[in-house]
């Protein structure tokens, strides 16, 4: 009995001493996005090539950008923003901006062959939330900061919201040029293809589920049907 309770110790020791490692790498993985947002051709490179991002970081900066978005429409001063909270769907808001993003990753990914970029899917995802990172840090702030201005002042709130966007867009910009190793030029006519690509894609999508709806609403009514003459 002894023997197997020693031999049990040294397992737990090492599933702890892996949670450690696993918690402390995710952790400066988190910290990693503030050098990577103010340096950023360095910082996306290091991200990717040199392993310092992680996608559990990169999975909790994507859930705050969509936590955020419905907290900025939920929160923000009703001087600045026109929501109908009682109609919000936490879900389908969410869903919005969830679809389109991971979208955009597969067809940016998927144009890689043409394009002969050198990123793959996990490196590109990665990439674009870690971008998303200055839209959290200052949105955030932002949603308390609007209930305490006038009307009058809200150029300033409207000044670091576009900042945040226009932060976010250079960011996505720099990363892909340097996941993929493009000039910027290249960079430029990528991200065109990418945006065609994905609506193409989302429109392949909206095809598909109009033609399945369709086929089960007519294997509906054929039931209901065949049920009805039977009885």
């Amino acid at each position: 009995m002894s023997t197997a309770k020693s031999a049990s110790k040294p397992a737990v020791r090492a599933d702890d001493g892996k949670a450690k490692a696993w918690l402390s790498r995710y952790r400066q993985s988190l910290r990693y996005a503030l050098y990577v947002i103010t340096h950023p051709f360095d910082g996306f490179w290091d991200l990717i090539h040199e392993k310092k991002g992680s996608i559990a970081a990169a999975n909790t900066f994507l859930i705050l950008f969509l936590l955020i978005r419905v907290l900025k429409l939920i929160a923000t001063n009703f001087q600045f923003i026109s929501a109908p909270i009682q109609h919000i769907n936490v879900f389908e808001e969410m869903g919005s901006l969830l679809l389109p993003f991971i979208v955009l990753c597969v067809a940016n990914w998927a144009m890689t062959t043409l394009f002969e970029g050198k990123g793959r899917f996990k490196d590109i995802y990665m990439g674009m939330c870690y971008a998303l990172v200055p839209y959290i840090l200052i949105q955030l702030p932002m949603i308390l900061v609007s209930n305490m201005l006038t009307y009058e002042e809200g150029s300033f709130y409207s000044v670091l919201l576009a900042f945040s966007v226009i932060w976010c867009f250079f960011l996505v910009f720099v990363g892909l040029m340097e996941i993929h190793d493009y000039g910027p030029g290249k960079t430029f006519i990528f991200l065109i293809v990418t945006v065609v690509g994905a609506c193409v894609i989302l429109f392949l999508m909206l095809v598909f589920f109009s033609l399945l709806s369709d086929a089960v609403a007519f294997f509906v009514s054929f039931y209901r049907e065949i049920v009805f003459r039977l009885n």
